[in-house]
């Protein structure tokens, strides 16, 4: 059968990271503790966000979390890596939506929702996203059928 949701496929995602699963990251039951999946994101998040081939924030801006939403759909097990799928969902004035996917050795073990809000370093207020920023944003949106 084939899988309705697009997002649940690591291909959907155009932009990758990965992370090893540590032996700290697992809880009393032997699996990776839920909070860890929040690293895990963080990892994929702060990769797409300051790539040096193609910078989103200037020398005077900088982005902080507004929204995270993780959906668990399996655990993860030591030893093992992950691969953390990234792409936009939504593009507002000075914030994005990115959507991500934890995969391990190919299944989905968690999707991400995370907005980010561009700020001003000094006044530590949002600010609207360039118009550079926002082609490299449109450029990483996923799929329309989605």
């Amino acid at each position: 059968m084939i899988d309705p949701n697009p997002l649940r496929a690591a291909e959907a995602y155009p932009h990758h990271s990965s992370a090893e699963i540590r032996y700290a990251d697992l809880d009393r039951q032997g699996h990776v503790n839920n909070a860890v999946f929040a690293t895990y994101s963080e990892i994929g998040r702060v990769a797409f966000m300051y790539d040096p081939a193609r910078p989103l924030a200037s020398k005077d801006t900088s982005f902080v979390i507004a929204r995270l939403l993780i959906d668990f759909r399996s655990e993860l097990l030591w030893p093992g890596m992950v691969d953390i799928g990234t792409g936009v969902l939504k593009i507002g004035r000075s914030s994005f939506t990115l959507a991500q996917g934890i995969f391990s050795k190919g299944v989905l073990a968690a999707t991400v929702e995370a907005t980010i809000v561009m700020v001003d370093k000094q006044t530590r207020r949002s600010t609207p996203l360039p118009s550079d920023a926002l082609a490299i944003l449109e450029s990483l949106r996923l799929a329309d059928t989605l």
